[in-house]
């Protein structure tokens, strides 16, 4: 049977070979040929001083001798591997590698034969111009990190005491040295030109006193400079008593701050006047010189019609211009940085206004509290979080929050818990910046690498600003030292310049402020000071007016 089966298959193979001989449109037999399919290199494994490259987020913290290893699928060519094919690069900068092959030439170890630079954005690039060991191709391969902190001193060590009267003496230069030529007012940043600012300056004017007491300027260089500020002030524009926002610091002419915003500004007004107040009450009336300042200093501060900007309601309004009236319409209502306001307003012994519009308008009848708990600690008032730290700080450049109460919170315990939370949520860091630490951390209204911002727990854009904890000192003295050992010790290189610590700064986003703002630079000295030896507390405190408005709305200390 088999035999037959072999037979009838020969023959039949045979008779399909005459049939595509015969076929009019044969089709061609597959000729077996090499295979000449070429396989890609691909980047297996990418383990960076101990870190998976190709882990997802945001790689931070790399040692800076860069020690890592490199893994491919398949043997590579050495002679690709070239300072173009495989470096790191960061904004201005490409760095070199050093590389050793193994394991048949798929592994490459790098690391860097120059140390990278600290807390910056890098790349590691490798080019797809690397071939295999067959002339494979490769895709390439790019991923940013960022180095870690070198927490080598970048400055002579010296105690917190030289460091904090060091802060103070180089912040209190931008008031001094770079004071407006013809007001004495402070420019509202270091590249205003004649734009000075109102608040800013008013802050400015408390440091003034810093510098007397410190030795940094003499008492009669001092007072000569506020009598400058002072009597450009009383021709400046004032509108029912109240100062703009920004000001030219040659005429005294208001600089719009915004469309509508071209007139009298009362919260600025009311940080100049807690500023006036405070020297008022530290100058000599029996010194001839200084008791004329005084007066004239009475005169700014009983022209002040807050009354007036109530516009017969139990509130407060923050703006008012000459030619489009309340049109911003902007109530100041707690809790923010205007608490300021309605004591002066309240303390006024020429326009004062009544507790129902403290009661009403600011505190809005106790829905300015909150309760909550956020990151383990209670806070009385304000909003999730707190907001920017900057409401623990303006209103408080004078106003004394030691032991004061009053029907809805401890002003001491909001201020020192608020400080508090906002620290701990730049140590947890939720959103995994690059950056925060114990020693380095504050959320606060600064510029920004995009322009500015009120930053703040809720409004987290990896920004730092050093004022945020310095002005903090009082609150949380260990914490906010910390922080000032960090800004100067160990990230000084970048961030202490002319005028004292930068504005701000993200390494998220490889930016660091060059600039200096009134504002900010104001509450470090201030606050610093308050921390020290309580100056500008106990002069503000002690003015007759103040107690009054206390009692008026209810405050006890």
């Amino acid at each position: 049977m088999k035999s037959i089966f072999r037979i009838s298959l020969i023959i039949l193979v045979g008779l399909c070979c005459i049939k595509c001989d015969k076929d009019d449109d044969p089709t061609p037999p597959v000729v077996p040929s090499a295979d000449t399919t070429t396989y890609s290199i691909q980047l297996e494994a990418a383990l960076i001083d101990g870190v998976n490259f190709f882990s997802s987020g945001r790689i931070k913290d790399i040692d800076r001798s860069l020690p890592g290893v490199l893994t491919f699928n398949r043997p590579i060519d050495p002679t690709n591997l070239t300072n173009q094919t495989i470096r790191v690069a960061a904004p201005g900068i490409s760095g070199n590698l050093s590389w050793e092959l193994s394991d048949s030439n798929r592994t490459v170890t790098i690391f860097a034969p120059t140390i990278l630079a600290h807390i910056q954005k890098y790349k590691l690039i490798l080019s797809n111009n690397i071939k295999g060991a067959e002339g494979e191709s490769f895709p390439g391969y790019e991923r940013e990190f960022y180095t870690e902190v070198d927490s080598t001193p970048k400055f002579p060590l010296i105690d917190d005491e030289a460091l904090m009267t060091l802060v103070q003496e180089q912040t209190f230069r931008y008031f001094w040295d770079f004071g407006h030529p013809v007001s004495g007012l402070a420019r509202e940043r270091n590249s205003s030109g004649n734009t000075v600012t109102i608040g800013g300056s008013g802050f400015g004017v408390m440091s003034i006193l810093v510098g007397i007491e410190r030795n940094f300027i003499s008492r009669t260089d001092g007072v000569d400079r506020l009598n400058t500020i002072v009597d450009f002030l009383t021709t400046a524009d004032r509108f029912h008593g109240a100062w703009p926002h920004w000001m030219n610091g040659n005429t005294g002419s208001t600089i719009p701050f915004s469309a509508n915003d071209n007139g009298a500004d009362l919260v600025e007004t009311a940080f100049m006047i807690q500023g006036l107040l405070t020297v008022r009450e530290y100058l000599d009336a029996g010194n001839p010189n200084e008791a004329d300042l005084i007066a004239k200093i009475n005169i700014l501060w009983e022209e002040v019609e807050w009354d007036w900007f109530t516009q017969g309601q139990n509130v407060l309004y923050w703006h008012w211009s000459p030619n489009l009236g309340f049109i911003m319409n902007m109530k100041i209502r707690g809790y923010n940085e205007g608490l300021i306001v309605y004591l002066l307003a309240a303390s006024s012994p020429t326009h004062p206004i009544s507790a129902e519009v403290y009661h009403q308008g600011w505190a809005q009848n106790g829905a300015m509290q909150n309760g909550n708990t956020y990151l383990g600690t209670i806070l009385p008032l304000g909003p999730s979080y707190g907001g920017p730290l900057f409401f623990a700080h303006y209103s408080f450049l004078g106003f004394n929050p030691s032991n004061l109460s009053d029907q809805y919170a401890n002003y001491w315990t909001q201020n020192v818990n608020h400080t508090m939370i906002n620290r701990q949520f730049c140590i947890n860091n939720p959103n995994n910046y690059v950056g925060y630490s114990p020693g380095s951390w504050g959320l606060t209204a600064s510029d920004n690498e995009a322009g500015y911002s009120a930053h703040s727990p809720t409004n987290d854009r990896g920004v730092i600003t050093p004022t945020a904890a310095l002005s903090s000192m009082p609150y949380t003295p260990e914490e906010s030292m910390d922080a000032i050992r960090y800004f100067y010790f160990t990230i000084g290189d970048k961030l202490w310049g002319e005028y004292g610590f930068y504005d701000a700064y993200n390494f998220t986003a490889g930016w660091v402020a060059g600039s200096y703002l009134a504002i900010d630079q104001g509450p470090i000295i201030v606050m610093i000071e308050n921390h020290r030896t309580g100056l500008l507390w106990n002069y503000f405190m002690q003015a007759p007016e103040v107690e009054v408005g206390m009692d008026e709305l209810g405050f006890s200390n």
